[in-house]
This record gives structure tokens, sequence and C-alpha cells, in this order.
């Protein structure tokens, strides 16, 4: 079982903030008000880019909940041939810079399998970034075989992947288990659900529902 964070700041964010934190003090000790400000300012970026929100998980039991904060820019039907060598729904979810930054399990269940691929850094926007830049692919499986998989993909700005969902590791919904850094999540279901999202939706991770299970 990976362990639950509920710090309201990620802990990737705390070796940024803690030298920052040290630096605004040191600066306001010695009265040097300007630097104190940017280094006040500074820390307050710092601190909402790693923010960890709490959210509402729905507590119901046929739901597929975003795995990220973000935009949705597609949702079609593909065939899905690296992981799965299936037909899937895909759900493709951009993150920006505004919005955060955890990665959340959509379903509760067992990791099958984690991959990660190292590859170029492109904008992960781009409809092309899913097989050139570095991802990390995850196997999900509930209890009851429902397999999803979530595919990690690094963008331009970030160039950086954390997830710590290994194989063998269990996740309840809406559980932390990495960091998208404004990147982008691909996301495929089995064809037999029933999508409740579109295009150009913004989405919560953790929180809103993609899909109902048939």
């Amino acid at each position: 079982m990976i362990p639950e964070q509920r710090w309201p700041i990620a802990k990737e964010g705390l070796p940024y903030l803690f030298p920052v934190a040290l630096a605004t003090v040191s600066c306001a000790v010695m009265g040097w008000v300007f630097l104190t400000f940017l280094g006040f300012l500074l820390g307050l970026i710092l601190a909402f880019f790693f923010r960890n929100l709490d959210r509402e998980i729905p507590d119901l039991k046929d739901v597929v909940l975003s795995p990220a904060d973000g935009t949705v820019i597609d949702v079609r039907e593909c065939r899905e041939d690296r992981f799965l060598r299936e037909t899937a729904l895909k759900v493709t979810i951009s993150t920006s810079v505004v919005d955060a930054h955890l990665m959340r399990a959509p379903v509760s269940g067992k990791v099958l399998k984690g991959n990660y691929h190292p590859g170029w850094f492109s904008a992960a926007s781009r409809d092309q970034s899913s097989f050139p830049n570095g991802r990390h692919a995850v196997i999900l499986e509930t209890e009851d075989c429902f397999r999803i998989l979530l595919v990690h993909i690094a963008g331009f700005a970030a160039k950086k992947i954390v997830c710590y969902a290994n194989a063998g590791a269990s996740l309840k919904k809406g559980q932390i288990f990495g960091l998208t850094y404004r990147s982008r999540v691909d996301f495929y279901l089995p064809m037999t659900v029933k999508p409740t999202v579109w295009i150009g939706q913004h989405v919560k991770g953790g929180e809103s529902i993609i899909a109902y299970r048939a």
C-alpha cells in the first residue's frame, strides 16, 4: 500500500520550499525588504504549484474518476497496442501551470504493471507526443477484473515524471500516486464504459467522474 499524503503541500515541493523560506527569513532579519518580498512571492508560487487540495471523492461504486486536474483535449475510440492490445476508449487530459499537479487513482485496485520509457520532451498537448515523449504507463485492475491504463506523458517545460505506483501496489480510489508537472495523461478505458466528459471540459483529479461502468 502506498502511504497517503495528507500534507497541504506535496512532499516533492518541500526541497524547493525550505531553502526559499530560510532565505526569505534571513533577508527579513537583515532588513532587505525587496529581497524579502521576492522570497515571499516565490514561496507562494511554489506552494501554489505543489498544493495538495482536499477532494470530495464520490462514494459511488461504479464510477471512474479523473486521474488528474486539467482540460479534456480528446475523447475517442482507438486501438491500444503497446500495453492492453485491444480497442479502448481514450480520454486525454492536459494539465496547465495553474492546475493542481497531483495524480490520483481513478478506481480502487492493484497495479499490475508500471513501465517507464525515456524519450523526447516536446509539448505534451500535441497528439504526436504520445509516442516520442518520455512516459510512464500504469495498468490498474480492480477486484472484479476491470482494467484501465494510465499513460503519463512528460511535457516540454517540466521534463519530469513522478510515479509511486509500482507493480503489486494497491491504490484506493482518489489516492495520490504521482505528480503531473504540467504534462498530460492518456487514459484508456474498456469500451463497455459510458463516458460523461467532453472535449474542452475542465476536470478535477479524484473528484470529477470520467465514466460510469456498465
